[in-house]
C-alpha cells in the first residue's frame, strides 16, 4: 500500500515535524526519566532522537518537572538535537502551563486526556484554560483518550442510553463508542474555543488488539483530524512487539494513522530506544518508509550448521544501526540500501542478486567459497577466515561509491 492510499487527514505542524496530510508517518517515543532530572532526561531524549524518534514526549506532572522543561530544551538545542518535545499532562496541566509560561513555550505540543483534565463542573474550565494557552503560544494539542481513564460521566450516560434501547448493544461496543465520542467531542470543543483543526491530533488508546482496531476504524470514519496510533500497555518483550505490530499493522494497511508509538515495557535498566527501532521496522517492513539499510538474512536450517552467516548478519546490522546517524548526513539515500547475508546455495545466490549487495556463504558440505553479488552481478568470490571482514569492507566501499557526496549512484541515475 502506498502513502497516497492513506486516508486523508489534516496536516499539523509540531515544531519542525509535520503530522498528517501528505507527510510520511512519523515515529515518536516517550521518556521514562523523571523530567525534573534535567541531565537524565536530556540524555534519554538525545538517545531516542539518535535512534530515529522524530518526536519525544516527556512527563510534566509537577512544578519541578515544568520548571525543568525549558532547561531541557535549551540543552538539547545546544547539542544540536532539534527533536520536538511534547508535554504529557494529566490532572493539573492547566495549572502547570499557566504557572510556568517558559514550559508552555518550550514544548511543541501538549498532550491532554479528556478523562482527567478536570472533573464535574471543572472539566470544561480546565480544558478551556489549556486551549487558551495553546492558542497564545501557537502550539498543537493531542487529545489522547485512554480507556483506563475514560470520562466516566460520558460512559455512564451512553451505558444508560444503551440499556433503554429495544435491542441493547454489547457493553464493549458502548465502550468503543464512548472512547470515540470523548475524542470527537473534545476536539469539537477545542475548535469552538478557537483552536484550528490544523492544531489538533487525536488518539484513542486501548490495550487489546481487536478493540484498538475497532476504535480507530470508527474514529477514522468520523473525522479528518490527524491520528496518533499506539497500543497502550502493550507489555514487555516479544508480547508487546507482536501485539503492537498486529494492531498497528492492520490499521496502517487500511490507511489509518499519521504517527505511531510502540509502547513497550522495558526490562529493568533496559534500552528505551527499542520501541523506536520496532516502530521503524514495522513501517519499513510494510513499505511505508525506509529508515536504515535492510539486511535480509537466512533463517538457517540443517544445511547451515556454521554460525558464520548469523554472526556476519548480526555484525552488519549492528554496525548499520550504530553508523546511521552519521550516514544520514554523509550518504543521502543510504536508508534505501539492501544487503543480503545468506547461508547456503539453495536461496543464497538468488537472494543476493535481488539485494544491492549480497553474499552467499557456503553451507554444510559445500565448497568453501562465498560469491558476492553487487547490483545483481557476481563480482567476487571470497574464501578463508577473512571473508566476513572483506565483505563488510565491500559494503562500506559500495555505500561510499553509490551514496557518497560528489558521486552519482544508481538511484540518482535512475
Amino acid at each position: 500500500m502506498s502513502l497516497s492510499a492513506r486516508k486523508p487527514t489534516i496536516a499539523v505542524k509540531v515544531g519542525n515535524v509535520v503530522i498528517g496530510g501528505d507527510a510520511p508517518i512519523v515515529v515518536q517515543s516517550m521518556t521514562n526519566t523523571d523530567t525534573a532530572d534535567v541531565e537524565a532526561t536530556v540524555a534519554q531524549v538525545a538517545a531516542l532522537a539518535r535512534a530515529g524518534s522524530e518526536i519525544v514526549r516527556i512527563t510534566v506532572d509537577r512544578a519541578e518537572a515544568a520548571a525543568a522543561v525549558p532547561h531541557i530544551r535549551e540543552r538539547l538545542d545546544n547539542q544540536g538535537v532539534a527533536t520536538p518535545l511534547i508535554g504529557d499532562f494529566h490532572y493539573n496541566g492547566h495549572t502547570l502551563l499557566a504557572a510556568y509560561p517558559a514550559c508552555a513555550e518550550a514544548l511543541a505540543k501538549y498532550r491532554i486526556n479528556p478523562g482527567n483534565v478536570g472533573f464535574k463542573d471543572k472539566r470544561d474550565k480546565h480544558f478551556a484554560e489549556i486551549i487558551d494557552i495553546a492558542l497564545k503560544n501557537g502550539k498543537a494539542i493531542r487529545i489522547g483518550v485512554n480507556w483506563g481513564s475514560l470520562d466516566q460521566d460520558l460512559l455512564t450516560r451512553l451505558m444508560d442510553e444503551n440499556a433503554r434501547l429495544p435491542e441493547p448493544r454489547d457493553a464493549r461496543q458502548v465502550m468503543h463508542e464512548a472512547i470515540v465520542q470523548s475524542a470527537l467531542l473534545s476536539a469539537a470543543r477545542a475548535m469552538e474555543l478557537g483552536l484550528g483543526a490544523d492544531r489538533i491530533i487525536l488518539s484513542a488508546k486501548v490495550s487489546a488488539v481487536q478493540d484498538l482496531i475497532a476504535v480507530y476504524q470508527m474514529l477514522a470514519a468520523r473525522s479528518e483530524l490527524a491520528l496518533h496510533l499506539g497500543l497502550t500497555e502493550a507489555g514487555m518483550g516479544s508480547k508487546g512487539i507482536v501485539a503492537s505490530s498486529a494492531a498497528l499493522g492492520v490499521l496502517l494497511q487500511q490507511g489509518i494513522g499519521d504517527t505511531v508509538r510502540i509502547s513497550l515495557t522495558p526490562e529493568p535498566q533496559g534500552d528505551r530506544t527499542l520501541e523506536v527501532k520496532v516502530a521503524q521496522e514495522l513501517l519499513q517492513s510494510m513499505g511505508f518508509r525506509n529508515f536504515v539499510p535492510l539486511v535480509a538474512a537466512c533463517p538457517g536450517c540443517g544445511r547451515t550448521t556454521s554460525t558464520t552467516f548469523q554472526e556476519l548478519a548480526r555484525d552488519i546490522q549492528d554496525f548499520i544501526r550504530a553508523e546511521m546517524p552519521e550516514w544520514k548526513r554523509r550518504y543521502p539515500g543510504v536508508e534505501n540500501l539492501t544487503v543480503a547475508v545468506m547461508g547456503c546455495i539453495v536461496n543464497g545466490p538468488g537472494e543476493s542478486k535481488h539485494a544491492d549487495i549480497g553474499i552467499s556463504l557456503p553451507g554444510t558440505g559445500e565448497a568453501p567459497a562465498a560469491p558476492v553479488f553487487i547490483d545483481g552481478k557476481k563480482t567476487a568470490t571470497l574464501r578463508g577466515p577473512g571473508a566476513a571482514a572483506e565483505f563488510k569492507q565491500m559494503v562500506l566501499d559500495y555505500i561510499e561509491r553509490r551514496y557518497g557526496k560528489g558521486t552519482i549512484g544508481r538511484t540518482a541515475a535512475e
